[in-house]
């Protein structure tokens, strides 16, 4: 199914890396300040380009981590008790499998357990604050799942796996388990029926990692981009802030959960997790203002490149206004394809504006 995230800019990323280029050469350092699942980050490394990625999502943070600071798989050296239970020595193979592929063998042959999942996210279960299952899972699936969470949450807390190991366990079930999520796009609901891709077991696979020799000159860091601004020097920062009234932390609480690893209580029909610790301020349009002001006052940088959409809380008119007041703005636009629901009647295409504000004019 692939990660359809709101407001992603996959299929505009080669624009917006002309853009970029066209301000800054390759060899500076590009702040992505909300990367969401990275995609505009990980162009960026591959661009040549130094990158500082941030977001509030902890899903958000793990995905980052995986695509900007790994050259090579991780060894997983002090994971081999765990390994050699199921590998105990293939050394004499013609082709052996890589610890990492080894890892992702041994953790898709977990047994599966009744856990939070399964009783909060699948038919079979009987959640807390609703009186009827909710579909978001098989029940087979959400089972597997509950199993790869204990599983890889008890493999950290013993030491078995680093800190970017864990991110990229924590990456790659995340990708897994989205394959066979029953939903329409996000979760912020269940579909009814169970789709025939959510019927498929899930399977956790190997991310593919490219080796660019540069992840020691990337960062990671979680947090609001109001409140990390200030401790971020670059010489661009791209901004892609939500533009609508739909929170990301409430439309996606399944794959949140699956990232801080814990068992939050899961409210009304939908199921979602407390999720206002991770609230944006860019989702109300009487506080957009003083957000965007805070990123570019307190932020030491020279060029910042805001990418919006025509269909956002706030006018092009309104957008100029305010981000005028700190330099020179350039608007392009360019052609983005909508992110929408399965059965919504919108066009399929929009207008993306891209601003470009010079500080130094």
């Amino acid at each position: 199914m692939g990660y359809r995230y709101i407001g992603a800019k996959t299929k505009i990323s080669e624009a917006i890396l002309s853009t970029i280029n066209s301000i800054v050469k390759k060899g500076a350092r590009v702040a992505d300040l909300m990367c969401g699942t990275g995609t505009i980050s990980a162009a960026l490394r591959e661009n040549g380009y130094f990158v500082t990625a941030s977001d509030i999502m902890t899903a958000s943070y793990h995905h980052a981590r995986v695509l900007l600071l790994l050259d090579f798989p991780p060894p997983f050296l002090k994971a081999k008790k765990f390994i050699s239970g199921l590998f105990p020595d293939d050394s004499r193979q013609l082709f052996p499998l890589s610890e990492y592929e080894k890892m992702l063998v041994c953790l898709n042959n977990v047994t599966p357990i009744k856990g939070y999942f399964w009783k909060e996210f699948s038919l079979e279960g009987k959640p807390k604050n609703t009186l009827h299952p909710r579909n978001y899972f098989t029940p087979e699936n959400a089972k597997k799942i509950d199993a790869l969470r204990q599983k890889i949450k008890q493999l950290r807390y013993e030491g078995q796996i680093t800190g970017i190991e864990h991110s990229l366990l924590i990456h790659d079930l995340i990708m897994a388990a989205n394959d066979v999520a029953n939903i329409a796009g996000t979760y912020g609901h269940y579909l009814s029926k169970t789709v025939t891709r959510a019927k498929s077991p899930i399977v956790i696979k190997p991310t593919i990692i490219r080796y660019f020799g540069n992840s020691q000159n990337n960062r990671v860091l979680k947090g609001y981009a109001e409140d990390l601004a200030a401790s971020i020097t670059c010489d661009l920062c791209y901004l892609d802030p939500p533009y609508m009234k739909r929170q990301y932390a409430a439309n996606y609480h399944v794959l949140e959960t699956l990232a801080r690893e814990d068992e939050p209580e899961a409210i009304g029909v939908s199921g979602l997790r407390p999720w206002r610790d991770q609230y944006s301020n860019f989702c109300t349009k009487t506080k957009i203002h003083q957000s965007f002001r805070t990123i570019f006052s307190k932020m030491p940088c020279p060029h910042f490149l805001i990418s919006y959409s025509e269909d956002g809380l706030l006018s092009l008119d309104e957008l100029k206004k305010i981000f005028s007041e700190f330099g020179r703005v350039t608007v392009k636009t360019v052609k983005n394809k909508r992110f929408k629901s399965n059965d919504s009647k919108l066009s399929q295409y929009l207008t993306e504006y891209l601003f470009h504000i010079d500080t130094t004019r």
